[in-house]
């Protein structure tokens, strides 16, 4: 994140040097062609009219930057990051030059700036605490979520709520009371097919046969999907269908009804997931968690207020944290 708006900030100024110097063909040199070789660091001249002048980045100092911004930077992105820095240390010095980097408005962009650096860092800092899940936390995790780690081989026929409606013979299109009713008989139509099939998969009939007849009766061209699901867990399913998983091999559930269609399952074959193979599934569940919780004790710490007097009803206002209201400017004006 830091990374990335310093690279932002540092290819607007080389955009804005670009343009100021149209007749250059060559921009300053970057401080460091190659920052694995300390023998030869690149000076960065703040203008092309002071050649004289010659600012020198040492390997370590540039190595610096990098750390501070992302240690495991390519090397691609670190010769990108050298060339960048070198043309913001060139507008920093004509910033400077100006007068820019003085007076109030200038300290109170700084102040916001480190509010923003600290609250990134802090993010990052609570990540890496939160990363560090011990072996006993998932352990005791797996266990005392066991069901969640349930695995079945599944059969599924899905049926379309709807009847295609065939094309009317006449050219003169239908009331919409009559293509209500058409939708409401289709529909009702459905639901009788789909008790029908569900009777015939608990007696044994091909899951991929009955899937056929399924779209067949539903009057639709499209292949009709593959009734085989294979092995699925809870959190591969609807909600309204996760009860399935409770069924015994070789059972067929009830039909199940969602805005969707009709759904009916068989259950195959039914084990657990072992610990090593959600291992990490479940340290990133718990890292997670644990920033959320930090993340949200922090802010529940401190109950932000706003002096309604000289806010008003504005969206969005600056928050104050603490007990106590700020005192509305004398004219706020």
């Amino acid at each position: 994140m830091i990374y990335r708006c310093l690279a932002c900030l540092l290819l607007g100024a080389l955009s804005w040097g670009q343009a100021a110097n149209p007749t250059s063909s060559q921009p300053p040199s970057p401080p460091a062609q190659n920052p694995a070789a300390p023998s030869s660091p690149a000076p960065a001249k703040p203008a092309a009219d002071a050649s004289d002048c010659k600012t020198i980045i040492t390997r370590a100092e540039f190595e610096k930057l990098v750390d501070a911004l992302s240690p495991n930077m390519a090397p691609p992105a670190r010769r990108q990051l050298a060339t960048r820095y070198a043309m913001g240390l060139v507008m920093a010095h004509e910033a400077h030059k100006m007068g820019i980097d003085q007076g109030p408005r200038f300290e109170e962009l700084l102040r916001i700036a480190r509010v923003q650096v600290a609250t990134q860092q802090l993010g990052q800092t609570l990540q890496e605490k939160a990363s560090q899940v011990p072996d006993k936390d998932i352990e005791d995790y797996y266990h005392n979520n066991s069901a969640a780690y349930d695995e079945a081989s599944l059969d599924r026929i899905f049926i379309p709520k709807n009847k295609q409606m065939p094309t009317p013979a006449s050219k003169v299109k239908p009331s919409e009371a009559e293509t209500k009713k058409l939708q409401e008989d289709g529909e009702a139509a459905m639901k009788t097919e789909a008790e029908a099939l569900r009777k015939r998969a608990a007696a044994g009939e091909p899951f991929s046969k009955l899937q056929d007849e399924a779209f067949q009766f539903a009057g639709l061209k499209a292949k009709p999907p593959s009734p085989s699901m294979g092995k699925v867990r809870r959190s591969n399913l609807p909600p309204s269908h996760v009860a399935i998983m409770e069924l015994k091999p070789g059972a067929v559930s009830a039909l199940i009804s969602d805005p969707s269609g009709f759904f009916i399952y068989k259950m195959g074959e039914k084990d657990t997931v072992p610990l090593d193979k959600v291992k990490e599934e479940i340290r990133g569940t718990l890292r997670a968690q644990r920033m959320q919780d930090s993340m949200q004790t922090i802010q529940q710490s401190a109950t932000p207020e706003l002096n309604e007097k000289y806010f008003g009803a504005t969206q969005g206002s600056p928050l104050v944290p603490g007990g106590a209201p700020p005192q509305s400017p004398s004219d706020p004006n």
